[in-house]
């Protein structure tokens, strides 16, 4: 069993990653491109489905300035982080939120799962490789059909596309 010292690190080091998590929501809703830098390590990977991938902390920024200068406000919900804590400066997460985008003349609402790694880096986490996959994705004119169709991710001037986590109908 862990002594009561490295108990209390996990439960700091799971509090610090929920927090990155958060910040991260928080930044990007901002527009807030130097507190989204700190998020990532210097090395980074960001994968999105539908997006542009990127490396490195700067790449990531000027990807995802990109992608929100042509969109309008944005809320990120995030509504549980599992967390797997690998070592002293390591662990993996699944993040699971909902999205709220606006993009063109149109709200969007969806469903994502970020898939995480998490480093410690400069004594903080930051992220590793955030890989973003969607669940479903529409706008909100469509939204009542976007969990009941095949083809549920909708992003705006492309082809519809299956989710990355279509239902299982397992026996």
């Amino acid at each position: 069993m862990p002594s009561l010292e490295e108990r209390i690190r996990i439960l700091e080091d799971r509090a610090a990653i929920q927090d990155l998590v958060a910040g991260y929501f928080r930044a990007a809703d901002d527009d807030d491109y130097a507190a989204l830098a700190q998020c990532f390590t210097r090395s980074a990977r960001f994968e999105a489905s539908g997006f542009e991938d990127a490396d490195g902390r700067d790449g990531i920024v000027a990807v995802l300035k990109a992608a929100r200068s042509g969109m309008g406000q944005t809320v990120h919900t995030p509504h549980y982080v599992h967390i797997r804590i690998d070592g002293p400066d390591a662990a993996d997460g699944l993040v699971c939120a909902h999205l709220e985008l606006g993009l063109g003349a149109a709200t969007y609402f969806g469903a994502v799962r970020y898939v995480d790694r998490y480093e410690r880096e400069e004594g903080e986490w930051r992220l590793a490789v955030r890989a973003m996959r969607v669940v479903h994705m529409a706008p909100w004119s469509a939204v009542e059909a976007s969990l009941t169709s095949a083809l549920n991710v909708r992003w705006p001037g492309a082809e519809p596309l299956a989710s990355d986590f279509p239902r299982r109908r397992d026996g």
